[in-house]
Order: structure tokens, then C-alpha cells, then sequence
């Protein structure tokens, strides 16, 4: 069954009344669904598998839906071009007690190979971070009548340039950093959104976070938070960036913090982080710091 606009409150009503047995769901909707009262005291009992990608999830969400829904649970990576599977974080994955293993997105699928690489297309050492490139027999040959991006898509041997950055450890698991065009350059320091966003959802009193660069006439950009209150906290700015500063470097505290009451999403539940760094950028000649 596929629903169309998924409305956690009916996603919740159709699980139970359809006794799924497997769902896919991406991160937004997630939270969305174990934010609901009723989902504490919802009959999961059918559910056997939850299947989530397409946008980074945070280890405290990831428990409470675990802990909810009492299923297994798979995260997928990959992108169109490579039909959707480039790694698999499988069930017992998550099991691990290792915090670590948690933050990744698993290891290659059966018959995908992925590495990381430097710009020049050399592999990197691992727990180096490059862009993270994929292939395979499930991995498109290139774009229709699109000659110029088929030739741009591909490095030499076959190899998809993904455009995320990330990193391979010894065991061959992936930790994806973040979209390379998202990543801020203040003063010469590269600071990756996604970071900041995890040390900004351990807060209680956050629901959402998204991170953008956004100009500055002494480091080029620097880092701006754009924050979703959980529902009856009471959080202030002062406080989300004192919290920063005791877990992360100086220079990558958000500079500042703004207040939204949701995220710009896409269909798949995507943060559109253009239309947050759209409003500080558009009347520059440039678009990055």
C-alpha cells in the first residue's frame, strides 16, 4: 500500500487497521508519527520491518521510533542513479551498543562497491573524508541524450561521484558527512551542517534543526541554526549556544539562531537548505563565502 500525502496521524491509523508487516518511511515522517500522543499506545504488533533513508536521523529519534515501534530497522543509502541501494545499515547494525556504528549508514550492498575519494579521484585512507563514490551493476550508465553531465557523473573505471561527502572506517562502514555544496568554508575552515544539527537535536528542547552558511564580511560564511522548539519547551538562543560551545569547536558554533515554526522540506522529507540560504545570498555576486 502507498500513501500518497503521509499524514502521520493516518499513517499511524492505516499500520494498525492494514496490520503492516513492512513500512518505509523517511526520518521527517518518523518523528512526525512518534511525536503523536497516540503512538505510545499504538498495536505494532504486525510490524516487523521499518526501511528509512534519504535524509540523516538522529540517534535519539532513532531509539524512540526503535523503542515504539518494536521492529527491526534498515537504513538505505543511495541515490536515483544507483536505484535508490548504495549501503545497508541492517537490523543488527543497530543493535550495536557502539555510537559510532549508530551515526553510519551501514555497508555496501551485495554487489555495490563504494570508497571515498580525493578531488583528484584517488582513494583516500580511511577515517579520511572525500566524496563518496559508488558502483555496480544496479548503477545508471548515464543521463538520456545528456552526454556533457553522463561524462561529469562518472570518474574513470565506472566509479558515480555521489556529491556527498563522507568516510569509509576500517570495517568498511560509511559515515556520511554531508551534500559537498553544503559544506561552509569560514576563515579557511571547512565545517560540515550536520554536525552542528546532531549537537543541536541532543537538546530536549529541539524538534528540528538545519544549518546554513550565511555571509560575513570577516570569515567569508559562517554557520546559522534554524531551529524548530519542541512543542511546550521553553528554550532560548543563549541557552542552544551555550550548548554548542560545551560540545563542539568555537568556529563551528552557529553564529546565530533563528526561530522557524518548520523546515522547507521536498517530497521525500529532504530539508531544501537553498531556500534557508536563499534570502541572506540572492543579492551578492556570489554564492558561497
Amino acid at each position: 500500500m502507498q500513501v500518497r500525502e503521509p499524514r502521520p496521524g493516518h499513517l499511524l491509523e492505516l499500520m494498525q487497521t492494514h496490520r503492516t508487516t513492512h513500512a518505509a518511511l523517511v526520518p521527517a515522517i518518523i518523528q512526525l508519527m512518534v511525536e503523536l500522543p497516540q503512538a505510545q499506545t499504538a498495536d505494532f504488533s504486525s510490524l516487523r520491518t521499518v526501511v528509512y533513508g534519504s535524509s540523516p536521523i538522529a540517534a535519539g529519534l532513532l531509539k524512540r521510533a526503535v523503542d515504539i515501534f518494536q521492529a527491526d530497522f534498515t537504513q538505505s543509502y543511495g541515490l536515483t542513479e544507483t536505484v535508490g541501494v548504495g549501503t545497508l545499515l541492517r537490523p543488527d547494525d543497530h543493535r550495536s551498543a557502539d555510537p559510532a556504528r549508530l551515526r553510519s549508514a551501514g555497508r555496501a550492498a551485495a554487489g555495490v562497491q563504494v570508497a571515498v575519494v580525493d578531488p583528484g579521484g584517488t582513494a583516500v585512507p580511511a577515517g579520511t573524508t572525500g566524496e563518496i563514490v559508488i558502483r555496480g551493476r544496479n548503477v545508471t550508465p548515464g543521463y538520456w541524450r545528456r552526454p556533457d553531465a553522463t561524462a561529469e557523473l562518472f570518474l574513470p573505471g565506472g566509479w558515480l561521484r555521489t556529491g556527498d561527502a563522507g568516510e569509509l572506517d576500517s570495517a568498511g562502514y560509511l559515515t556520511i558527512a554531508d551534500r559537498i555544496k553544503d559544506i561552509i568554508i569560514s576563515g579557511g575552515e571547512n565545517i560540515i551542517p550536520a554536525e552542528i544539527e546532531r549537537v543541536l537535536l541532543e537538546h530536549e528542547g529541539v524538534l528540528e534543526a538545519a544549518v546554513v552558511g550565511v555571509p560575513s564580511a570577516k570569515w567569508g560564511e559562517t554557520p546559522k541554526a534554524f531551529v524548530t522548539p519542541r512543542p511546550g519547551a521553553t528554550v532560548t538562543a543563549d541557552e542552544l549556544l551555550a550548548f554548542c560551545r560545551e560540545r563542539l569547536a568555537h568556529y563551528k558554533c552557529p553564529a546565530s539562531i533563528e526561530w522557524v515554526q518548520a523546515l522547507p522540506r521536498n517530497p521525500s522529507g529532504k530539508v531544501l537548505r537553498r531556500e534557508l540560504r536563499r534570502p541572506y545570498w540572492e543579492h551578492l555576486d556570489r554564492q558561497v563565502g
